[in-house]
């Protein structure tokens, strides 16, 4: 005796079983998904011009004559987080002269205050996204564990209301709902390797931020004979 054959499984198949439920929790996991890859392109493309932009601005600061020839080439090229702490820097030593709470602790102060503001201010920048990133990573497989879980019930129960119990009818229904779990996977991993790799990026990048920012104090408190 030949074998049943079993017609029409897969995927389409599933969505056309799936109730209410397991709709939502597809729904879900495109969401994540389309999320995911949104913002992996538009930070890899966003960390790829800053970094040009970056290189460019520091081979032009540190060949330049002075502090105010680079003052002078600011206006047209703070559009970097390297630009914009030379920036603050050059109006923090400006405004050094003035009376105020903010310069009260001495120019030194003022001005360390003034570059540890930028390098906190550009962390905050350099987080956007990642929080989608890892809720996506850590909570998809789960999901769609919870889609396969509610499809494997839904089929059983469509299966033991038809009092046909076999091999073959049971198990293209629970293949299709294991569908759910391998989506889950599909959206969190991509999602775990770009956060793994955008947290990576955002270290170094800061470490250098930072460095750069002991070089600038150094070199505007050496200027004004601050110690």
């Amino acid at each position: 005796m030949e074998p049943t054959v079993v017609e029409g499984l897969g995927f389409a198949h599933f969505l056309t079983q799936a109730d209410g439920v397991g709709k939502s929790v597809l729904a879900v996991l495109l969401l994540l998904s389309v999320a995911s890859w949104y913002l992996i392109v538009t930070r890899a493309l966003a960390n790829w011009f800053a970094q040009r932009r970056a290189d460019a601005f520091v081979r032009r600061f540190w060949q330049a004559g002075s502090l105010d020839e680079v003052a002078g080439s600011l206006p047209g090229h703070a559009d970097n987080a390297f630009a914009v702490l030379v920036n603050e820097a050059l109006k923090a030593r400006a405004n050094g002269g003035e009376q105020n709470l903010a310069v009260a602790g001495g120019m030194g102060e003022y001005l360390t205050r003034t570059l540890n503001n930028a390098v906190d201010r550009e962390a905050a920048a350099a987080e956007h996204g990642l929080t989608v990133l890892a809720s996506a990573g850590s909570a998809a497989p789960y999901i769609g564990l919870f889609g396969t879980v509610w499809g494997i019930y839904h089929a059983l129960v469509q299966i033991g209301m038809s009092g046909q119990g076999t091999l073959d009818k049971v198990a293209g229904p629970v293949g299709e709902a294991l569908i759910m779990t391998a989506l889950g996977l599909a959206v969190a991993i991509p999602a775990v390797l770009a956060y793994n790799a955008f947290n990576r990026r955002n270290r170094m990048w800061l470490s250098r931020l930072e460095s750069f920012a002991h070089d600038l104090y150094v070199l505007l408190t050496v200027k004004n004979g601050q110690h």
